[in-house]
């Protein structure tokens, strides 16, 4: 039995509307991954931050600066290999001429972290000349 117009036309409709399910449901799965955490070390959070500024600015010294320093809280298990992972990717990003991009993955990655653990360091006063 031939298929008619019709039956081609439905079983397109089906075939393509399974097609925006599926890609629905990657996108779905994908905006709920969190970013690597990178732990709750101040150093790591500042050099960071310092990064994001470089990447912000396009500054190509800076972000060698915060690269190898990044490498070495890395090395000394001051920050998780996935986290770090995650920044070299970003920062290659940025070698790659894609600025923007990288600085809303950077942004992005900075904003999904917990910051468990983290306890900032008091300020003290310094006491009043009298």
């Amino acid at each position: 039995m031939p298929i008619t117009n019709s039956q081609s036309n439905q079983r397109i409709g089906w075939i393509a509307l399974a097609t925006v399910a599926v890609v629905l449901v990657i996108v779905l799965v994908l905006s709920l991954r969190t970013p690597p955490q990178m732990g709750p070390d101040e150093e790591v959070f500042n050099t960071v931050d310092a990064l994001y500024t470089a990447v912000r600015n396009q500054d190509d010294r800076q972000l060698t600066a915060c690269e190898e320093k990044l490498n070495g809280y890395r090395d000394a298990g001051k920050l998780p290999t996935s986290a770090a992972e995650s920044l070299a990717g970003i920062i290659a990003q940025s070698r790659d001429g894609n600025w923007e991009s990288a600085a809303k993955r950077l942004y992005d990655f900075m904003a999904a972290q917990k910051r468990d653990g983290f306890a900032p360091t008091p300020k003290v006063d310094k006491p009043k000349k009298k």
